[in-house]
């Protein structure tokens, strides 16, 4: 439950908001309530600074319903914990019985509340309220954001006690509810991370690839031991069929472990039950650099996580040997940013440069006579795959230079150009993605180490036709815009594999999910770090324009892409310090840290490597 409420009448302050600044603490009233009658709609309180703390405030003496619910309301935005200001609304029974973390909801304005019945029954000793609302989200037991639409309505009961008069709600609905304003200022969305179960670690990388798996958590409520606690209770729903821990199932902070801070040289010691206890060497960095990969970017900062069981060590590892024992794609620096010229050949520029100049890229591709529409280069930026200009052939050949290029690897049979190949994609185990757009036989294709025969991946529940194929650098995520009615939607979904000894391995996509059910056509996406992606498109009657999205379907809070006019094509690499480069009117466009969108030279199909 939450704010986002209006009264009219006498008010009196429900919470209070505690600010920081220049090392001096300032109070001030920040919502209001009514003290009779229905409650209204009423505005989210504003996004705050981080700094801004929220504090509920307990029942007033002989506060009517009104009172009651919109105080209950406002407590559950506030920074308490566990909730023991919100409890304080409720009768003993339902404060025992209500779990605020089962869920949360989050609501387009907040809740409406209206006492049911003309003029409501305060005189029977009883009365109910309907919360209302339009729901934008909601965040379930797992911590797992999911976007949602619809009407939200469901009631609060509240009881009059005999003895003392004073009002309590007996009956709830269970989890936490507040307008979308209060969810952004309450909550910020952390990666835990966990390991690809169904890949290899960037083709012949032997370490084992990390996965992002985004929660949300309470800003200013303990991250750091709320984020520790999530990664041991293992990976989301979603994802946990393509990803596996090194956590010990059962295992978790020891009872006594209390907050967890870390010290002044910023090592965290986490004391985990028994259940952790005799863990090999290697399975214990691991788990260590699961920690240190989660706690990244959490403040205070974490630089070394020691982990401990039974009142003994079991390892310890620092940020920089966590990188050595395991992968993390976001690490990766790529050489180079790859596109087509102006003579449909591949170039590249030294990615992160402020070159302007293109050299050819080594190879056929490059330096052949193959006329180009789309290109991708392999991670490792051995080899690179080219749709030809007409989006029939799709030709495979190595960046080394007096290479030769040989026959297509795969041929479509679409009619049109725009009913043939996408643009291809490498996985991390140099796997090539593509999909024909043919409408007599659309399919989604891999072909191993970019040759052989094309495996047909399987997409069951798949409904639209694909337009565009992004595979994750972590090998076990694919990002998919597909086309239905019109629409042009960003789907992300798991890739499976299940090999069997002698057979040909099957591939398929499943649990898709839209990560951008608010835009109705979307023209052009990439990666753009570990559990986020760039996205060109619009929504229903609105302009084109770039933003941000989650693969949960979230908004990130970091500022928008500055605007640009008429983008075709987007890349961005999964280290976010190289700028974002586009293909717009004015050719290959890039946008560094800090700055406008900068002309690089004419040209299409800018990519990063995969």
């Amino acid at each position: 439950m939450g704010a986002d409420r209006e009264g009219r009448g006498r008010r009196t302050p429900a919470r209070v908001m505690a600010y920081a600044a220049g090392g001096v603490l300032v109070l001030a009233g920040c919502a209001s309530m009514p003290d009779s009658g229905d409650l209204r709609g009423v505005e989210s309180t504003p996004r705050q600074d981080t700094q801004v703390r929220v504090f509920a405030v307990p029942p007033g003496e002989d506060a009517p319903p009104s009172e009651i619910v919109q105080g209950f309301l406002e407590a559950l935005t506030s920074d308490d914990p566990h909730y023991k200001t919100a409890r304080q609304y409720l009768t003993g029974e339902a404060a025992k019985t209500w779990r605020p973390e089962l869920s949360t909801t989050v609501l387009t304005d907040g809740p409406g509340a209206k006492a049911e019945g003309a003029g409501g029954r305060e005189d029977t000793g009883e009365i109910s309220y309907t919360l209302t609302g339009t729901k934008v989200a909601t965040v379930d037991a797992q911590q797992s954001y999911a976007p949602a639409t619809g009407a939200y309505g469901r009631t609060v009961h509240l009881t009059q006690d005999e003895k003392s008069g004073q009002w309590r709600i007996d009956a709830l609905p269970q989890g936490v509810l507040m307008g979308q304003s209060d969810f952004q200022r309450n909550y910020m969305s952390v990666s835990k991370y966990y390991f690809a179960s169904n890949t290899m670690a960037a083709g012949a990388n032997t370490q084992p690839t990390a996965v992002a798996d985004p929660v949300y958590v309470r800003r200013r409520v303990d991250p750091t031991t709320q984020m520790v606690r999530s990664l041991l209770n293992g990976p989301t729903r979603w994802l946990g069929p393509v990803v596996r821990s090194s956590v010990p199932t059962g295992t978790a902070l020891a009872k006594d472990a209390g907050a967890l801070t870390p010290d002044e040289r910023n090592k965290l010691t986490v004391p985990l039950n028994d259940k952790a206890a005799g863990i090999g060497t290697n399975r214990c960095q691991e788990m260590a650099a699961q920690t240190l990969f989660t706690l990244r970017n959490l403040s205070p900062a974490v630089d070394e996580v020691e982990l401990r069981a039974d009142g003994a060590e079991l390892c310890s590892l620092t940020q920089e040997a966590a990188d050595a024992a395991a992968f993390r794609t976001s690490a990766r620096h790529p050489d180079y940013l790859y596109f087509v010229d102006a003579k449909d050949r591949l170039v590249r520029i030294p990615a992160g440069s402020s070159d302007t100049k293109p050299d050819t890229a080594p190879g056929a591709l490059g330096e052949g006579d193959t006329a180009l529409r789309s290109v991708a280069v392999s991670r490792d930026e051995h080899t690179a795959a080219g749709v030809g200009l007409d989006g029939r052939s799709l030709y495979v050949g190595s960046l080394v230079s007096g290479g030769s290029l040989g026959e297509p690897v795969l041929r479509s049979q679409g009619r049109t150009e725009e009913d043939r190949l996408t643009t291809p994609s490498w996985d991390a185990d140099d796997g090539l993605w593509v999909a024909d757009r043919d409408p007599d036989d659309p399919r989604l294709l891999l072909l191993e180490e970019g040759k052989g025969d094309p495996l047909e991946v399987r997409t069951p529940h798949l409904d639209g036709r694909i337009q565009s194929v992004r595979v994750a650098a972590d090998g076990v995520r694919i990002a998919l815009v597909v086309e239905k009615g019109g629409k042009k939607t960003l789907l992300i979904g798991l890739i499976e594999r299940e090999e069997k000894p002698g057979e040909k391995p099957a591939v398929r996509v499943v649990e898709l999910r839209s990560a951008t059910p608010e835009l109705e056509e979307v023209t052009a996406m990439s990666w753009a770090g570990d559990s986020r992606l760039v996205v060109v498109g619009r929504e229903h009657g609105g302009v084109e324009q770039m933003r941000y999205v989650q693969v949960d379907g979230s908004t990130p809070d970091v500022p928008a892409p500055a605007a640009l006019t008429g983008v075709k094509e987007v890349t961005a690499a999964e280290d976010d310090r190289l700028p974002l480069v586009a293909y717009s009117v004015d050719g290959i466009v890039r946008l560094p840290s800090g700055a406008q969108w900068q002309k690089v030279t004419e040209g299409t199909a800018p990519v990063y490597p995969g």
